[in-house]
């Protein structure tokens, strides 16, 4: 499947038929999957925090039910379309980071789910779909076709020269991304939050960087203890990215806008997930 939506707004999209090649666990909380496709070399990621939607198989499907892909339809009308099918057949979607993207030696891109320490209230159908993920498991993606599209979210402006960034579990492939991508006339203070200490991933960046891994089951302090503790450098043009529960970034985007002086449109923050609310839930609130 190939066809590109589009909007006036943003860049295109493009649905992507792909299978899984292999899977490997990053730490008790995280599981990589690797996926290749025909159509591959058409993706075009822009690195950073750049989002795809993932549309997943329901049990006992060995493939995503989606509605089809018409010349010329908006993402609107097939969105609309999508939503009428029947709830027990409709392909499941949610949100992910393309945490890797590599063209040789074979095209192949990389997802990385979060699992919940098997916790029925808190294990949804993507977090099931990664466990049992087999070799020539097959999904569906909906992905950027140009490396400058909207779904790239941390765009701070060309002449900061700090930023503060803070990402629980579901947002580190996408902190990561960040870190990798700042240039090195940036310095930066980062705080990273995982469930176990295993979960702590290699930090590759050039940026004057100063990382803080809070471990939760260690009784590390929670995002705003540490955040508003912190000593920050004075900074001409300072940038904040915040991702994760949505409570959490809305809290330290208050903290840097009132107490700090951030400027709002210098602060970019994304809710991942909401507690207690899956990602159905927290997109039909």
């Amino acid at each position: 499947m190939t066809t590109t939506l589009e909007s006036p707004t943003s860049a295109p999209f493009r649905f992507f038929d792909l299978r899984v090649v292999r899977t490997r666990r990053l730490g008790p909380s995280l599981l990589r999957v690797t996926f290749t496709g025909p159509d591959l070399a058409d993706l075009h990621g822009g690195g950073r925090d750049q989002s795809l939607s993932l549309f997943l198989p329901r049990p006992g499907q060995d493939a995503p039910v989606l509605p089809p892909i018409r010349q010329g339809d908006d993402g609107r009308a097939w969105h609309a379309a999508y939503r009428a099918l029947p709830d027990d057949e409709r392909a499941v979607m949610r949100s992910y980071t393309l945490s890797g993207q590599r063209r040789r030696p074979a095209e192949e891109v990389d997802i990385d789910f979060v699992l919940h320490d098997g916790d029925p209230a808190t294990t949804g159908p993507a977090c099931r779909w990664a466990r049992s993920a087999r070799l020539g498991d097959r999904v569906v993606v909906l992905g950027p076709a140009t490396a400058d599209n909207t779904a790239v979210r941390c765009r701070p402006h060309p002449d900061f020269d700090h930023i503060v960034m803070w990402g629980d579990e579901t947002a580190l492939p996408a902190a990561l991304g960040v870190l990798a991508w700042l240039p090195a006339s940036v310095s930066a203070h980062v705080w990273l939050e995982v469930p176990h200490r295993d979960d702590i991933q290699p930090v590759m960046t050039v940026a004057d960087a100063t990382v803080t891994w809070l471990v939760r089951g260690e009784g590390a302090p929670c995002a705003l203890a540490s955040v508003r503790a912190a000593q920050l450098p004075p900074a001409a043009r300072p940038y904040a990215w915040l991702a994760g529960e949505s409570a959490t970034v809305r809290e330290l985007r208050r903290h840097l806008v009132r107490e700090r002086g951030y400027d709002k449109r210098a602060v970019t923050f994304v809710g991942y997930w909401r507690r207690g609310l899956s990602e159905d839930a927290l997109r039909a609130a």
